[in-house]
C-alpha cells in the first residue's frame, strides 16, 4: 500500500492552448480506491500519465510514500498501469504475459512460477494460463492484464478505463472482481472512468474533475447527497438532477405559479437569500407521480404538470414531466410507465427535504456546511 500526494500539478501540451491540468492537488491515502471522473477532456487520463511518469508536469510534484518521484523514469516509480487497451503480447501465453515484468527484472524462474500461480489463483484464471490472447475472451484478457500488474507487487495501481471495451454484462462482473481484488489485497488504486456506475460502486472516494481542476473529493454518498457545486450536482447521478430557477419568498421557493415550502432547517440556512434568485435542484427520487386522486405525502408539495416521455430502467421508470414550463424527472414504479401519454396532465408530489439549492452567481450549494 502506498500514500500518493499530488501537489499543484500543471500541464499544457501546446503553447497557447489551454492547460490540461490546472493547479491539481490530491492525496490518495493508503488502501484507497480513488476514482477520477469527469467529462471527456477534463484531464483524468493526464493525471494518471503524470503519476506513471509517461508525461512530465510543467510544475508541481508527484510524491509517493514521501519520495519525490516527479522526475523519475516510469520504471523507477514502482507503479503498475492497466490501460483501456490491454496491450498483451499476442504470441505469448497468458502465463508468459503475466510473468513478463518479472522476467525483465531477472527474477529466478521458480520464483516467477510461484508468483504467477498465486496471482492467477486470486484472479481465477489458473485454467487459461497456457492460452494466447487471441484465444481468450475480453474479460479473460482483462484479468491477464490485471495479473501482469498485480504480479509486480507495485506500491500503486493505475487503471485507465480498464472495463470500457467490455459488454454491459461482463463489465458488471468485472466490477465485482475488481472490488473483491481491492478488498483482498488492500492495494492503493487510482482509477479513471467515464462510467458513473463504476465510480459509485468501486470507489472509496471519488474525484470530480472539470477543465483540469478538482471540483470535489468525497465518498460516493457525499457527492450524491451533498454536492458542493452546481456542476457536481449535475454530473453525479443518472438520470441527472433537474434544475429550476426560482426565488426565495418568506421561506418558500417560487417559480411560475408554484410554491415549494422549505423545511425549517433549510429556511434558517437559506434566510440570507430572502428575495433573491436561486437554483432549485431536484433528484428523480424526490419527485413522484400521485396514484389516482391521492394527495401529496406529509411534508411534500403537490405539483401539477404535463407528461412528456418516459424511460424504463429495470424495475424503475423515469418519467419526464413539465411543471410551470420547466422539465423535471420523476422516479416511478415501472408499472406506471404505460399509464400516461405525452401531453397528459399529471399530479406529482415533491419531497421538500429532498431539494437542493444553489447560488446562481457562485454556483455553490447554499445548504451544505463548509
Amino acid at each position: 500500500m502506498a500514500l500518493l500526494e499530488l501537489e499543484h500539478l500543471d500541464k499544457a501540451f501546446d503553447k497557447g492552448a489551454g492547460r490540461a491540468v490546472r493547479d491539481f492537488s490530491l492525496t490518495v491515502d493508503q488502501g484507497d480506491f480513488m476514482v477520477l471522473v469527469g467529462s471527456s477532456g477534463c484531464g483524468k487520463s493526464t493525471i494518471l500519465r503524470l503519476v506513471a511518469g509517461l508525461e512530465s508536469p510543467d510544475c508541481g510534484r508527484v510524491v509517493l510514500d514521501g519520495r519525490d518521484v516527479t522526475r523519475l523514469r516510469p520504471a523507477d516509480r514502482n507503479v503498475a498501469m492497466v490501460f483501456q487497451d490491454y496491450a498483451l503480447y499476442p504470441h505469448l501465453s497468458a502465463f508468459d504475459n503475466i510473468a513478463f515484468p518479472l522476467k525483465a527484472r531477472k527474477i529466478p524462474k521458480d520464483e516467477r512460477a510461484r508468483r504467477v500461480a498465486a496471482v492467477s489463483e486470486t484472479l481465477g484464471i489458473g485454467d487459461i494460463l497456457d492460452r494466447t490472447p487471441p484465444k481468450l475472451s475480453g474479460g479473460q484478457q482483462q484479468r491477464v492484464a490485471i495479473g501482469r500488474a498485480l504480479v509486480r507487487d507495485p506500491a500503486l495501481f493505475l487503471m485507465d478505463e480498464p472495463l470500457s471495451n467490455l459488454d454491459a454484462k461482463l463489465r458488471s462482473h468485472m466490477r465485482g472482481e475488481l472490488a473483491r481484488l481491492h478488498r483482498s489485497t488492500g492495494a492503493t488504486m487510482l482509477y479513471v472512468t467515464h462510467d458513473q456506475t463504476e465510480a459509485m460502486t468501486l470507489a472509496t472516494k471519488i474525484v470530480v474533475m472539470d477543465a483540469g481542476e478538482v471540483q470535489q473529493v468525497g465518498t460516493p454518498a457525499e457527492l450524491y447527497f451533498e454536492p458542493r457545486t452546481l456542476f457536481v450536482a449535475g454530473f453525479i447521478g443518472s438520470p441527472a438532477m433537474s434544475f429550476v430557477p426560482c426565488r426565495l419568498v418568506r421561506g418558500t421557493l417560487r417559480f411560475g405559479d408554484v410554491g415549494v415550502p422549505l423545511p425549517a432547517r433549510a429556511q434558517r440556512v437559506a434566510a440570507r437569500y430572502e428575495g433573491r434568485e436561486l437554483v432549485l435542484g431536484v433528484r428523480p427520487e424526490s419527485l413522484s407521480l400521485a396514484r389516482g386522486g391521492a394527495g401529496p405525502a406529509a411534508g411534500a408539495t403537490a405539483l401539477v404538470g404535463r407528461f412528456q416521455r418516459g424511460e424504463i430502467a429495470g424495475a424503475d421508470a423515469y418519467l419526464s414531466i413539465e411543471v410551470a414550463g420547466y422539465p423535471l424527472v420523476a422516479k416511478a414504479d415501472v408499472r406506471q410507465f404505460g399509464r400516461y401519454q405525452p401531453g397528459d396532465a399529471v399530479n406529482a408530489s415533491l419531497r421538500a427535504d429532498g431539494v437542493f439549492l444553489f447560488d446562481p452567481a457562485t454556483e455553490e450549494n447554499v445548504l451544505v456546511r463548509r
